[in-house]
């Protein structure tokens, strides 16, 4: 199986952009060697800007940017873009509506041995919240060239999130991506799986364990978080009455509570949320933690029969 990286996806797609657009520009909070904007750095130096470890003076100057006629990516680990300068992405981005692309790296906790001060799994919850705010997460790096093009034409604040480690392609190059709309990768008639980012993969993996069982189950990859695709949610539960939501992040205020939203007020149906418990990361192995954090298709697999037995 073919593994690419979606913050390696993410820096060259920067650079073929900025070799299309003079008008794109880069800011990151030194770590351009991590994000892999220094990609574009390398070509492109005088329209990047190493703004140092000062994350709100790196939104401060992206807003200015905007305001003057740019088009800044931002770039920073999840943890210290959407926690330290959540403010500043409200008062000056978000406030003012200004078109300003957030880009963050090592989402999750697949960051791995850094441990619960580099976990981000708030970062949906922190840029869920915020109006006018759109949210991404990727499934694959395919997905991330998509979406990094699509964001560069489309208007208003965007955060998008990568991960630090490779993980499975599971799309593929006619994909087109559509920021709103999820994508169904799997049919079912017995329940729904709903994920983002590398769960999407597991998902498709728990799919197969549960095809043995003679249990059917579609797979959907909700990668806009924000805007939710709605119609494809109450569309569904139509379907198959059930839904299972899964994301590398806490199960308080990501994807799994935007889909509950939806299925409470519209639709109702038994849900499962599979995500990080209300804990804090830890150090170790990224495979590993996500075999700890119970991520893994095999507890997807067995989150889905629980499911079932309530439907």
């Amino acid at each position: 199986m073919d593994m690419l990286g979606t913050r390696d996806v993410y820096g060259k797609t920067l650079v073929e952009l900025g070799r299309e657009s003079e008008n794109i520009v880069v800011l990151d909070a030194d770590l351009a060697s991590s994000t892999r904007t220094n990609y574009f750095a390398r070509e492109f130096p005088h329209r990047f800007f190493n703004m140092g470890v000062s994350e709100q003076d790196l939104i401060g100057t992206a807003a200015g940017l905007a305001l003057a006629g740019k088009l800044p990516f931002v770039s920073s680990f999840a943890i210290f873009l959407a926690g330290k300068a959540w403010e500043q992405i409200r008062q000056s981005i978000c406030i003012p509506n200004l078109n300003v692309k957030l880009v963050a790296t090592h989402g999750g906790i697949t960051v791995g041995e850094d441990g619960a001060s580099h976990h981000s799994t708030e970062d949906f919850a922190l840029m869920r919240v915020l109006p006018n705010m759109t949210v991404i997460c990727p499934a694959d790096g395919v997905e991330t060239e998509k979406v990094i093009r699509e964001i560069a034409k489309h208007q208003g604040p965007t955060y998008v999130r990568l991960a630090r480690p490779k993980f499975p392609v599971v799309l593929d190059d006619a994909y087109q991506f559509q920021l709103g709309r999820s994508f169904t990768l799997r049919q079912g008639k017995d329940l729904t799986m709903i994920a983002t980012g590398i769960m999407v993969y597991q998902c498709l993996r728990a799919a197969e364990e549960l095809d043995k069982e003679g249990v059917s189950a579609a797979v959907v990859n909700m990668s806009t978080i924000k805007p939710i695709d709605a119609p494809a949610i109450a569309s569904a539960v139509r379907q198959t009455g059930a839904i299972l939501t899964a994301e590398e992040h806490s199960v308080i205020g990501g994807l799994g509570s935007a889909v509950a939203e939806v299925v409470s007020q519209n639709c109702p149906a038994p849900m499962k949320i599979i995500g990080v418990d209300d804990l804090f990361g830890v150090s170790g192995n990224a495979d590993k933690l996500m075999a700890h954090f119970r991520l893994t298709y095999p507890y997807i697999a067995e989150g889905a029969r629980q499911l079932l037995k309530r439907k």
